[in-house]
């Protein structure tokens, strides 16, 4: 399995996978194949659905003329996902593809062992967390591109907090479940190493982001890692008002959030 490569490389890859699966057999009838598409974010915030789009004309599939693409958001709200993924099993797409996040991926995986489903996604290990039984052979009906190089990043982002706030003495985690968390043990590893606090916070609504900084302040946390998530990027507007009323020297995963903290501030 392919492990880092492009968006746009792996949506063609998509299309050129579909020589393996029911969809061109079906292309071929007159019943039109489809694809479920589910992302973690929002309709309006993702730029993953173009080249998407793209990738499957220049394969020789365009939506509405010989695919029909059905699209579910989960805006963020991963309790959203299960329902979502069960709703594409039932309407009987061809075939899943899961971006946006790896419980994307996972919501799929549990509700069809016999759908395929191809996953985008960086940030985490897809062995580790049991989406695939290895790199070389993922088994089952799960496959895909995963971006390994944003493991790596969480420890970067704590050597640049350490240059840019070296009087701090502990660091805090945003992340959006336990299974982030989990993912994120290099991130942890980076800050120990360094003889910091460590302190993890949880958030998955507004209200929880709120509690979360409200935390960070009273512990008087040094500097944060936000780690990436659609939620995340879906609230970076929040996020960033938040870091900047608690005064909180923050490091984001997106570059979209580092641009909003740039921008004029928002209130929270």
């Amino acid at each position: 399995m392919t492990i880092t490569v492009a968006r746009r490389q792996f949506v063609a890859a998509l299309g050129g996978a579909a020589a393996m699966w029911p969809l061109v057999a079906r292309a071929q009838q007159a019943a039109m194949p489809v694809i479920g598409y589910m992302n973690g974010g929002s309709a309006s915030l993702t730029t993953s659905r173009a080249p998407f789009l793209q990738a499957l004309k220049e394969s020789g599939f365009v939506e509405g003329q010989n695919v029909k693409v059905e699209y579910r958001w989960a805006d963020g709200r991963y309790d959203r996902l299960p329902a979502l993924a069960a709703d594409l099993v039932d309407r009987k797409v061809d075939v899943i593809y899961a971006s946006g996040g790896a419980f994307v991926t996972a919501a799929a995986k549990a509700a069809t062992s016999t759908v395929p489903i191809v996953f985008q996604g960086g940030g985490v290990d897809p062995i580790k967390i049991g989406l695939v039984a290895s790199l070389r052979r993922p088994g089952g009906n799960v496959t895909g591109v995963m971006n390994l190089g944003g493991l790596a990043l969480g420890p970067k982002q704590i050597e640049f907090l350490r240059e840019l706030v070296p009087s701090a003495s502990s660091v805090g985690l945003l992340v959006n479940g336990q299974q982030m968390f989990v993912n994120s043990i290099s991130t942890r590893e980076a800050a120990q190493g360094l003889h910091w606090e460590f302190h993890v916070e949880y958030a998955s609504t507004e209200a929880d982001l709120e509690t979360a900084f409200a935390n960070l302040a009273q512990r008087r946390i040094g500097a944060l890692v936000v780690i990436g998530d659609p939620f995340f990027s879906n609230q970076r507007a929040r996020i960033v008002a938040l870091a900047a009323r608690y005064a909180i020297p923050a490091s984001y995963y997106f570059r979209e959030t580092a641009l909003a903290a740039c921008s004029p501030p928002v209130a929270a």
